[in-house]
C-alpha cells in the first residue's frame, strides 16, 4: 500500500458559501429581503435576528417602541459583536417601512395565518413582518383573511416558535425559494 501524499496541489471544488457568488444579480445595496420588526420585546430575539440579517444581507427595519436599548454601550454590554455591519433601520410606524418599499410585497407572520409559508412565493427584496413576542401583529395591520399573511406550521403541541427562529426559517426560506443557497 502506497503512503506516499498525493503530488496534486489542486484544491477541491469547494462550494461557495457566499450569496454574492451564489447570486450575482444582487446588488450590495439592495438586500434580498427585508426583516420588519413591530415593537419587539426581547433584545436576545433582535441580536438573533440581526445577525442573520447580515450574515445573508438582509436589511433589519425596526418599529418603535422597542422593549430594550439598542445605544452602543448596550449593544456592546450584549455581546453583539457584529452589529455595527447590520443593515438597519428605526423607525415609528409600519406605514414610514411601506413607503420607504412601494414596490415590494409585504408578508405578515400569525401562528393564526391560513397560508403556509411553503405555499408563499416570496420575491427578492419583498418584506416579512414579525409581531411583538407576546402579541404578535395587531389586527390594524395583520388580516388573516390576507394571502399575504403567512404561518409556519406546527404540531398542535407547540403555542408558537422563538420570533428569531421564525425569522430565520423565514429569510432561508426566501433564499432558496430563489436558487440562492447552494
Amino acid at each position: 500500500m502506497d503512503n506516499e501524499k498525493s503530488s496534486d496541489t489542486s484544491e477541491p471544488d469547494v462550494p461557495s458559501d457566499s450569496l454574492a457568488d451564489a447570486a450575482p444579480c444582487l446588488q450590495v445595496d439592495e438586500p434580498p429581503v427585508h426583516v420588519v420588526l413591530y415593537q419587539p420585546e426581547i433584545p436576545q430575539n433582535t441580536g438573533n435576528i440581526g445577525r442573520t440579517c447580515v450574515a445573508v444581507g438582509a436589511k433589519l427595519w425596526l418599529v418603535r417602541p422597542l422593549g430594550f436599548k439598542i445605544d452602543e454601550h448596550s449593544v456592546r454590554r450584549a455581546g453583539v459583536d457584529y452589529w455595527h455591519m447590520l443593515n438597519l433601520q428605526l423607525v415609528d410606524s409600519i406605514d414610514e417601512v411601506q413607503q420607504a418599499l412601494p414596490q415590494r410585497k409585504f408578508w405578515y407572520f400569525s401562528r393564526f395565518a391560513r397560508r403556509s409559508l411553503w405555499e408563499a412565493p416570496i420575491d427578492l427584496g419583498d418584506a416579512i413582518v414579525f409581531g411583538r413576542e407576546s402579541a404578535g401583529l395587531p389586527e390594524e395591520i395583520l388580516d388573516l383573511d390576507s394571502p399575504q399573511a403567512i404561518r409556519i406550521p406546527t404540531t398542535e403541541q407547540v403555542r408558537s416558535l422563538n420570533l428569531s427562529n421564525t425569522a430565520a426559517i423565514a429569510v432561508y426560506e426566501v433564499l432558496r425559494q430563489h436558487g440562492l443557497l447552494s
